[in-house]
């Protein structure tokens, strides 16, 4: 070995930027999974850490109280009224604008009886839209997305202008009850009073399965007779009955207290224009004064109550 001195010109130092020799330093040495370098983590030792985590907190779920039902429930029926809470003033709103397009003529079709025109809500698709929005806001509102009915029934006939398009809207199916010897196939059947006599309604046997959560829906409640025996078609058919959905009531009448199921107007009649008709009536020689949608002949019976399409309630064709 020589005895002559190390140049650093000849040998720079470690870590000099002329130095670009092998290095002989043990901290340059390529790092092993064992020894990772002092800048880098182990990665072994971040697994373990968290499969230790992980495994303490599946020890304290094992070992955790189970949580009871009716906690599940009240929080399950919490979000409900958060939900139904936030769609309570667009339900309001649409209603304001849906009552403003009703429009009453007196004594039509005969004296002493006001009747209830819904068909400018048809005749305006904004309107028409804004009914459909109302109904399903409701029911969304009343049965949350999980009860929601599996099954719209319409009425004859006032039920089949709006039935389909709420069913579609709730991805229900519709299903029409009508007039006796009108449909085909094996039917059930149900009576019902009529102001002159009785009637008879009937539905497809296999329109609604054991079970289905089912909805009435139709334009008017008068004196209850139709929709009662349309619950009872349902019930025939095993169908859960949720309820009954009218655009208008006339509570006069007390048609719901025929019906074992709740019941949901969406706008108020026979208002407004009561004076006007009242007037309009005194007119034409009614010198007795009687309520609205009554006879003077009786003031006990209802008299033909109109709804929107022309025909007397309980009285369809």
């Amino acid at each position: 070995m020589s005895g002559r001195p190390v140049s650093f010109a000849e040998h720079p130092p470690h870590g000099h930027p002329e130095n670009r020799g092998p290095s002989t330093q043990k901290s340059d040495k390529a790092s092993t999974a064992s020894h990772p370098p002092p800048t880098k983590p182990d990665p072994t030792l971040n697994t373990q850490s968290t499969s230790t985590a992980d495994t303490q907190a599946t020890l304290l779920s094992a070992f955790a109280p189970p949580s009871a039902p009716g906690d599940q429930r009240n929080a399950t029926e919490g979000g409900k009224s958060a939900t139904s809470a936030a769609r309570a003033p667009e339900l309001s709103s649409l209603k304001v604008r849906l009552q403003r397009a009703l429009r009453q003529f007196p004594d039509f079709p005969s004296p002493g009886v006001l009747f209830e025109d819904i068909l400018p809500i048809f005749a305006d698709p904004r309107l028409h839209s804004d009914l459909i929005h109302a109904l399903e806001v409701h029911v969304l509102q009343t049965f949350g997305e999980e009860d929601k009915p599996d099954v719209i029934v319409g009425l004859e006939s006032r039920g089949f202008l709006f039935g389909p398009s709420l069913a579609l809207r709730l991805g229900a199916g519709f299903v029409p009850v009508r007039k006796k010897g009108k449909l085909p196939g094996p039917t059930v059947e149900a009576k019902y009073e009529k102001e002159y006599g009785e009637d008879w309604f009937q539905m497809q046997a296999d329109g609604i399965s054991k079970g289905q959560k089912v909805l009435v829906v139709d334009d008017l409640i008068a004196t209850g007779g139709s929709a009662a025996a349309t619950g009872s078609l349902i019930r025939q058919l095993g169908g859960k009955l949720l309820g009954y959905v009218f655009i208008i009531e006339l509570d006069f009448l007390k048609g719901r207290e025929k019906l074992d199921a709740p019941v949901y107007t969406l706008l108020t009649g026979q208002e407004g224009k009561a004076s006007e008709a009242s007037a309009e009536t005194q007119k034409q020689g009614d010198a007795q004064e009687m309520p609205l949608g009554r006879t003077k002949e009786d003031s006990g019976e209802a008299k033909s109550v109109q709804d929107a399409g022309g025909a007397a309630a309980e009285q369809r064709p």
